[in-house]
């Protein structure tokens, strides 16, 4: 190739990848209204954003994996972990998690209850944008999987047996079931351990105090997973005001297949 050659290889390639980025640059901002559905920028919302740099969130955390790597990303907390488990949390983070046992404790911030409304409002806001799966760091706390092998998992996935495909749902996010429930006897995270939910699930029908509509055990598991406050468990990190710190939102963010098949999954852990 000659100079002249090279000379016009060299400023035509740069002028196409110039062109390139600055369409693709475009682009994503005419979709910024869309992807970001900033239409929903409400008072609450931005006094919330106000809330998360006042009290310097990002010295520990990350949003959209801008920030601080101390402390989880919390891109998606509130649709993993819901608005009445972080209120608490937000209270008193103490009562979830112990510097002697997690090896690290966020600081209680003093938040007003005015203060704990506006920040899980922000936090909503961002876990609705639709990041296109970034960042791809998992939501993680407390190891809360002891011996999980994700890649097993994500090839169990692809085959048609409904309790893999279960198993896949329970472990990754959404919706992150894994990061508040462990499967290990004993080990308890954010909500009850599930091993043995099968069998618990049966005597749970037995028990005075569940009022539920539940007539069978697998009944019973569906009914746990989409309307969680049916049959509060009791503990200190499980429920509030006989309200259940878990999720209520999973009969819309789960299609009737994925429910089914996490149903199954658990039905096997007897």
């Amino acid at each position: 190739m000659t100079k002249r050659q090279t000379r016009f290889f060299f400023l035509g390639s740069t002028l196409l990848f110039a062109v390139i980025f600055l369409g693709l640059t475009f682009d994503s901002h005419r979709q910024f209204v869309t992807l970001t559905h900033s239409d929903r920028l409400t008072a609450e919302v931005i006094a919330g954003k106000r809330v998360w740099h006042d009290k310097n969130c990002t010295n520990c955390h990350t949003l959209l994996g801008e920030g601080a790597y101390y402390a989880p990303d919390l891109t998606k907390i509130a649709e993993q972990r819901g608005a009445a488990y972080l209120h608490q949390f937000l209270k008193n983070p103490s009562t979830f998690y112990s510097e002697e046992k997690d090896r690290r404790l966020m600081p209680n911030l003093n938040l007003e209850d005015i203060q704990i409304r506006q920040l899980i409002a922000f936090l909503t806001w961002v876990s609705r944008i639709d990041t296109n799966g970034w960042p791809p760091r998992p939501l993680l706390v407390s190891g809360a999987f002891p011996g999980a092998n994700p890649t097993k998992t994500e090839q169990a996935a692809v085959s048609s047996d409904p309790v893999a495909l279960g198993e896949a749902i329970f472990r990754h996010s959404p919706p992150a079931c894994s990061a508040c429930h462990s499967t290990a006897q004993g080990v308890q995270l954010v909500g009850p351990s599930l091993a043995g939910i099968a069998l618990r699930a049966e005597q749970t029908l037995h028990n005075p105090e569940y009022h539920g509509g539940a007539t069978s055990a697998e009944a019973y598991v569906r009914e746990s997973i989409l309307e969680p406050s049916s049959f509060v468990v009791a503990g200190p990190t499980f429920s509030a005001g006989g309200r259940s710190f878990m999720p209520d939102n999973f009969a819309r963010s789960l299609n009737a297949d994925e429910v089914d098949e996490l149903v199954a999954y658990l039905m096997s852990l007897k």
